[in-house]
């Protein structure tokens, strides 16, 4: 599937002129591209119309760049420290960003060309003689992935266009204005219970990758835990523990064994996106982009590095002294020219580049330990347990992370949680460390209410929960388009 990416997006699409319609309006991504309805006619059409889809999340606006920007440089965790990194990733990283700040375009367009991608295949596939039960499988894997984007979507704007049937023509986007977030997580959940019905539990190697019933599990816990509705969360994330030996997911023995080239796809991964280097441009960047800019080849041999997403002294400090995983996520210095500099950098995606910019590494979207956080998670907003099953799952990951466990009664105060608020930081803290530079840093703390309080020092103010709409998409359809409050 990684080296297959989107050479249909070339087939399928046909990119609009200025000749068939206003050409201003080509900033619309998901109207921008028309398909044609005579390419999708046997399985194997379909099968690379899915592999599109799958070939959008390696896109800058979406898990090449714009998701790491979002979960974690507008949080507490990483900061831009050299202005040459780029002003548009200062804007996010202080909160200074616009409407016209082009991240904020950049990932609504590779978000909804996505959207489009995976609408295609869902509408198309109806009218194509396939094996039915292939058939299902690739709608669901369609609706696994149209979730996953319109759940980034509904995170990073608040209300979004919600576009469930293919785009023929630019004229058919001036109907659609913002959708309020109730509807577009119903159709989120909608479009996850669908998946889980219909996608396998896992499939052959050869294969990997591919989302799976569990992914689809997952996710929906997810999505209840950000809607707050904690018994449906718990009863979808303890699905997915109970389920463990049908998903095969379990926690790698070593922290350090989750990461790396060799380590992907593993038995904790549960939905990655993959990238593959020296393979047409799906290489991915992660290698360059987080080496601190002044390295040279200290930390990333090949490529420029790009003092992107640099863990900040904060970060640093929030790890406990043993803690094991802080040696596989982060370092403190580098050695160039017999010289040692003292700075912040990610590790976790560390590798030679093929070229620059052009890294084996994977993303990992979802993984077991996330699942088993997030469980702990719901059962203390049900009600606080003294020692009860959540400190169980809290406590798995500190083990492996090389740390005694924390109790009701402790005698020492820093393993003692005596309450359910004491417990939400536990569980804040154990997330930040654990899933340190995976993108979830900021949405943990908007889910949870926390962001206004943690990132006060950074400038925060309420309108900065949600991002600005793209000025472009108000200026294209300002009667149905309007802008966050606050920019």
């Amino acid at each position: 599937m990684k080296n297959t990416k989107i050479w249909i997006a070339a087939g399928a699409f046909v990119m609009l002129t200025a000749g068939s319609c206003n050409s201003d309006f080509l900033d619309l991504a998901p109207i921008s591209q028309q398909n044609s309805n005579n390419f999708y006619k046997t399985a194997e059409d379909m099968g690379n119309a899915l592999t599109a889809v799958y070939g959008s999340l390696q896109y800058s606006g979406q898990y090449f760049s714009s998701m790491h920007v979002m979960g974690d440089l507008r949080s507490d965790n990483t900061e831009i420290t050299n202005p040459n990194a780029g002003a548009d990733l200062q804007a996010i990283d202080n909160f200074t960003n616009t409407p016209v700040t082009s991240i904020s375009n950049t990932t609504w367009t590779g978000h909804y060309q996505g959207i489009q991608a995976a609408n295609i295949v869902i509408e198309k596939i109806e009218g194509v003689a396939m094996d039915a039960t292939l058939k299902a499988r690739y709608v669901g894997e369609a609706k696994f992935l149209r979730a996953l984007m319109y759940f980034n979507l509904v995170r990073i704007y608040g209300d979004v266009p919600l576009v469930t049937k293919v785009i023929n023509n630019p004229q058919e986007g001036y109907e659609y204005g913002r959708t309020g977030t109730g509807d577009v997580f119903q159709q989120i959940i909608a479009d996850l219970v669908d998946a889980e019905a219909s996608l396998p539990y896992t499939y052959p190697s050869a294969e990997a990758g591919r989302a799976t019933k569990g992914a689809a599990m997952s996710l929906l816990g997810k999505v209840y835990l950000t809607r707050k509705e904690w018994a449906l969360a718990a009863q979808k994330l303890k699905q997915v523990i109970d389920e463990a030996a049908q998903t095969k997911y379990t926690l790698m023995p070593t922290y350090a064994s989750i990461f790396g080239v060799t380590a992907e796809n593993n038995a904790e991964s549960i939905f990655e996106v993959q990238f593959k280097s020296g393979s047409s441009g799906e290489g991915s960047p992660f290698t360059n982009q987080f080496a601190p800019i002044g390295s040279g080849t200290a930390v990333v041999a090949v490529g420029n590095p790009l003092g992107q997403n640099i863990p900040t002294a904060e970060m640093n400090l929030a790890y406990e002294e043993g803690d094991l995983r802080k040696e596989s996520s982060m370092n403190t210095s580098y050695v160039l020219n017999g010289k040692t500099t003292e700075h912040n950098y990610v590790v976790k995606y560390s590798g030679t580049p093929a070229a620059n910019l052009d890294s084996d590494n994977n993303w990992i979207v979802l993984r077991y330990a996330d699942v088993l956080l997030m469980y702990a998670e719901a059962l203390n907003e049900l009600g606080f347990e003294a020692d009860g099953p959540a400190f169980d799952y809290l406590n798995q990951i500190r083990t492996r992370a090389g740390l005694p466990a924390k109790s009701f009664s402790n005698e020492d105060p820093t393993l003692q949680i005596a309450t359910q608020s004491e417990f939400r930081l536990a569980v804040e803290q154990e997330r930040r460390v654990e899933l340190a530079f995976e993108g979830h840093r900021w949405f943990d703390l908007v889910r949870t209410d926390r962001a206004l309080d943690v990132l006060a020092d950074k400038g925060i103010q309420p309108h900065h929960l949600l991002l600005a709409i793209p000025q472009s998409q108000v200026d294209i359809n300002p009667a149905m388009i309007s802008q966050n409050p606050g920019y």
